[in-house]
């Protein structure tokens, strides 16, 4: 199988072109590829595919090859592909997910290749069935959840895959995240587990954030958490509508737009090397 590993900001995946390879079992193939001792070494595998109503489809799956709805890292790795690989030559590319259609800008550097993207990220979830989240709550807006022995009160927000976001006021570097994160994950609140972002709340244009996501453990960055954790902070009054989110691979900056209601996430999108692999 040929491939190229990618990442955003450090959360990266194997990346398959779909056109020309065919992966049969790609949850299996997702186990194999992430492993870091044996493997390429990735937080999963991402699949570029034909679309019958967008210009391109993808897929992916976590390291531990169950599929996940979104990725707000890997669809700007997948805007970066295409154009530098010569399967668009648009800028401004339309993307199927399991989450629905995302909407990629594609903003090229000097030597004519994919820097950064802006991805339309679309309108957040915030009704909790939809999520989801066990509640009967309009909304779930600083609700008490009890993990560990420990009180904490959490923001849910789905942006195509559920997210539970947590303001903390002890340091979030210090914070055991190894240890909470698996019991927030699966907690009985979250029927389809949860994503879940430890934040400390720098100002109120700049959120540091930790993330635990649903089965891959913690990564270096999350896109979709990255905009759910600025949602979460403009709901509960804790920042503007345009903030840098501040992750352990390197910032996003997120803008919640007061009159389309949809999320816009601008980051750098990297090319590691390419190859292949005996799956």
């Amino acid at each position: 199988m040929l491939f190229t590993k990618m990442h955003g900001i450090s959360n990266d995946y194997v990346y398959v072109n779909g056109f020309k390879e065919s992966v049969a079992n790609p949850s299996d193939v997702a186990v194999k590829v992430s492993d870091r001792h044996t493997g390429i070494g990735s937080d999963g595998l991402v699949l570029i595919l034909p679309s019958d109503s967008c210009d391109f489809r993808m897929r992916m799956f976590n390291s531990d090859g169950s599929e996940a709805e979104m990725c707000g890292n890997a669809s700007r790795c997948v805007g970066k592909y295409v154009y530098d690989n010569g399967l668009t030559h648009k800028t401004c590319v339309s993307l199927e997910t399991k989450a629905g259609v995302k909407v990629l800008n594609l903003h090229l550097g000097p030597d004519g290749k994919v820097n950064t993207v802006t991805v339309d990220m679309g309108e957040p979830v915030l009704t909790p069935r939809l999520v989801p989240v066990v509640s009967n709550l309009p909304q779930v807006v600083g609700l008490p959840i009890r993990v560990l022995g420990t009180d904490y009160r959490f923001t849910a927000v789905s942006m195509g895959n559920p997210h539970a976001v947590v303001f903390l006021d002890e340091s979030v570097e210090n914070f055991p995240l190894e240890k909470v994160g698996p019991s927030f994950e699966n907690h009985e609140l979250f029927p389809h587990r949860t994503n879940t972002e430890f934040v400390n709340v720098i100002d109120r244009q700049t959120l540091r954030m930790r993330v635990w996501e649903r089965g891959a453990g913690e990564t270096m960055a999350c896109g979709t958490g990255a905009c759910a954790t600025a949602v979460a902070a403009i709901l509960n009054g804790l920042s503007e509508r345009k903030v840098t989110v501040r992750l352990n691979g390197g910032d996003l900056l997120i803008e919640w737009d007061e009159v389309s209601n949809h999320v816009f996430m601008t980051g750098g999108a990297t090319t590691v090397f390419s190859g292949s692999i005996d799956v």
